[in-house]
């Protein structure tokens, strides 16, 4: 596994979802249901994700030209990195009814499928994948980065959320995301210049 890939891709996706619906969700399920069968609910539900992210970065890879992954790749991390900025403090609302479904598993698998399809940790995991799809090693381990950060995210939310934001604000773990987003989209940027 490639360290720096593996550093890069856990740091911005844990960043990105800390304090994000997923963690709250999390929560949410928590107080309802056993903490071991949502877990595994939402585990399955980022394993398909992150596999289905990844193979269409590396399909953009065997379609486009790097050059181009790479300005796609710079201009979504610079656009996620403002709306990130841009949202970092707004209250949102998170008031979501209880799950009615019977089944731990199925409620975590549904829920986190459904909130997360599309969304901008599934889309920066695309993203990476493409950048570091020259070889079965970076992708491999753009997946298994990407995974990882996204369980311990959610174990978070299970364990210890509510004890995070109170130390905490949610405001500045968003911008610190933000920030993150900007500084990765800025690098890919001037590797385009050695491109």
């Amino acid at each position: 596994m490639e360290l720096s890939t593996f550093i890069s891709s856990f740091g911005l996706i844990f960043l990105a979802e800390l304090g994000d619906k997923t963690q709250l969700t999390a929560m949410a399920l928590a107080l309802r249901y056993p903490w071991k069968r949502i877990f595994i609910g939402i585990a399955a539900a980022f394993t398909v994700l992150n596999l289905a992210a990844v193979l269409v970065g590396k399909i953009l890879f065997l379609v486009l030209p790097i050059f181009w992954v790479t300005l796609v790749s710079a201009l979504l991390f610079l656009y996620f990195g403002y709306s990130t900025l841009k949202n970092a403090c707004d209250a949102g609302d998170d008031d979501t009814p209880p799950p009615t479904a019977a089944d731990a598993v199925r409620t975590a698998f549904l829920m986190i499928f459904m909130a997360e399809l599309g969304d901008k940790t599934q889309l920066v995991t695309a993203s990476q994948a493409a950048q570091h799809s020259g070889s079965l090693s970076g992708i491999v381990t753009v997946f298994v980065a990407s995974t990882l950060a996204l369980w311990l995210v959610s174990l978070i939310g299970i364990f210890a959320g509510k004890q995070l934001v109170k130390y905490i604000p949610v405001c500045w773990i968003h911008r610190t995301a933000g920030f993150m987003f900007l500084v990765f989209g800025v690098a890919m940027g001037w590797r385009l210049f050695s491109l």
